[in-house]
């Protein structure tokens, strides 16, 4: 089995990476079979938008402060542990953005696709399901549409819920709504197409963020699920994705 590691910046990651490939060699990304981040679920991100066109599995190692994508450390039993691991497909979200110039952006997030104000002023959008308008005008610090796998990412933390994998469903979450207060979000198909509109985007400027990948001055954003650039991510048996999905939404 042929390994290519990668890690995140920090001195743990670093040293555990140069200690994988004294251990089992290094093997360049489209020769090899696996692809293994090492650090955090940030690098474990990167790694998928860098490598996704080889069509190869990762299996990252946590090395980071959260790593809920990540596997636990284990250097000795590594082919072990990724020939008997579980599959899980990432199914990414596509976003196209338009500028206040009209300049078109177009990227993918296997997390979240989020929308931020970029001033001190509050945000105002309007929100479209399958050119429905189904929202006048949300006034928040932004807005966020999450995928099942990053639905305890940012997600969560901004009192979204929880999806697990296999629901085929995203999560479309204000964070900090002002107006209207007790709007808490919603959630929809993933066949569903969602368009937001910033209104009065030139006096309130916005940024659209995919994943770790920003883009400023925003004043529409269109987002689906997209069936392109899937990437399959590996778990060891006996810690599975649905399993920390589920741990998630019993803890108090």
């Amino acid at each position: 089995m042929k390994f290519h590691f990668i890690s995140s910046n920090s001195a743990e990651a670093i040293k555990a990476k140069d200690e994988y490939i004294n251990y089992y060699t290094q093997t360049d990304p489209e020769l090899s079979d696996i692809i293994i981040p090492i650090g955090g679920d940030g690098i474990l991100l990167k790694s998928l938008h860098d490598f996704n066109e080889l069509n190869k599995p990762f299996f990252g190692i946590n090395y980071g402060s959260i790593g809920f994508l990540m596997n636990s450390v284990n250097k000795k039993n590594l082919e072990e542990l990724i020939e008997n691991s579980k599959s899980t497909d990432l199914k990414p979200l596509k976003m196209t953005a338009k500028d206040e110039n009209d300049k078109i952006y177009n990227s993918i997030a296997y997390n979240e696709v989020s929308l931020m104000r970029q001033s001190h002023q509050a945000s105002k959008f309007q929100i479209k399901i399958n050119n429905t308008k189904r929202m006048n005008e949300l006034i928040c610090d932004g807005v966020l549409v999450s995928t099942s796998a990053g639905s305890t990412a940012y997600n969560l933390s901004a009192h979204g819920s929880i999806l697990p994998l296999d629901s085929k469903l995203l999560a479309l979450t204000p964070i900090s709504a002002f107006r209207p207060r007790r709007w808490r979000g919603a959630l929809l198909s993933e066949t569903n197409i969602i368009k937001i509109d910033v209104l009065n985007f030139k006096d309130r400027q916005v940024s659209a963020t995919a994943d770790n990948i920003e883009f400023r001055n925003i004043k529409e954003v269109t987002i689906q699920s997209s069936s392109d650039k899937n990437c399959k991510i590996l778990f060891d048996n006996n810690h599975s994705i649905e399993d920390k999905i589920l741990n998630e939404q019993f803890e108090y």
